[in-house]
């Protein structure tokens, strides 16, 4: 499941769980793209909830749309991860030290209040 809620002029909020396939990936990039019309330093929520890796296809799908996605994610300045896997959480500060201009911090799911004010900053 990949759900995408446009909370408010700047910020996106994103829930994540089970496990996508080609088809779900094409369209939670699609409707990330979407819904993230016309947001200027953006922020995003990532609730992680019962995560397991994509298909191999959707990565496929996905690295293919790679570089429009570098677009795509040019338009936001934070991203708060909420997930209580260990390896996801390094995953996504890694993603934060090489994707420019884009701040990733990874917080328990039980912290969304912190996480929330990390992002209003």
């Amino acid at each position: 499941m990949f759900t995408i809620t446009r909370v408010d002029a700047n910020r996106l909020d994103i829930e994540m769980s089970g496990k996508l396939d080609t088809e779900q990936m094409q369209k939670a990039l699609d409707e990330l793209v979407e819904k993230s019309e016309g947001i200027v330093n953006g922020r995003m929520l990532y609730d992680i909830v019962e995560y397991k890796l994509p298909t191999f296809d959707a990565i496929i799908l996905e690295f293919s749309r790679f570089p429009a996605m570098m677009g795509f994610m040019k338009q936001f300045k934070k991203a708060a991860v909420l997930t209580d896997k260990t390896w996801l959480k390094m995953a996504s500060e890694f993603e934060g030290a090489v994707i420019p201009d884009l701040e990733i911090k990874a917080f328990k799911r039980d912290q969304k209040v912190e996480a929330e004010a990390w992002l209003s900053q």
